[in-house]
């Protein structure tokens, strides 16, 4: 599908054996429970530890009922997506607006240089 386009698929996969199971093009939550409950059998289901799912609500109303065991993990890029938006807006709003102010707030504190380190500003 293309990108900006609001055309979504919906991929389902092992990660742990990193296995491709299915690309659908549904996006719906009545149609992917639906299509998850036809994928494996009720016992199957029970068994499914963890679901790593993007931060969409529709997903985390979906993977309550269809795999009622399974722990939710937000997939780490719309995790980091979501923080980086977080700090950026605080940036803008406390004033830091140096060139490479975004870089510093956004870069590990132990991998600072001492010269990023003593900016006062940040």
């Amino acid at each position: 599908m293309r990108k900006g386009h609001n055309q979504y698929v919906t991929v389902i996969s092992n990660l742990e054996n990193h296995c491709l199971i299915e690309v659908i093009d549904v996006h719906k939550a009545e149609e992917l429970t639906e299509y998850l409950e036809s994928l494996w059998t009720e016992e199957e289901r029970l068994n499914i530890e963890e679901v790593s799912i993007d931060i969409w609500a529709g997903f985390a109303r979906v993977v309550k009922p269809v795999f009622p065991k399974a722990h939710i993990v937000y997939d780490r890029f719309h995790v980091m997506q979501r923080a980086v938006k977080e700090l950026d807006k605080f940036r803008r709003q406390s004033r830091l607006t140096e060139k490479g102010s975004r870089r510093i707030i956004l870069k590990n504190n132990e991998d600072l240089t001492a010269e990023e380190k003593a900016k006062p500003e940040i």
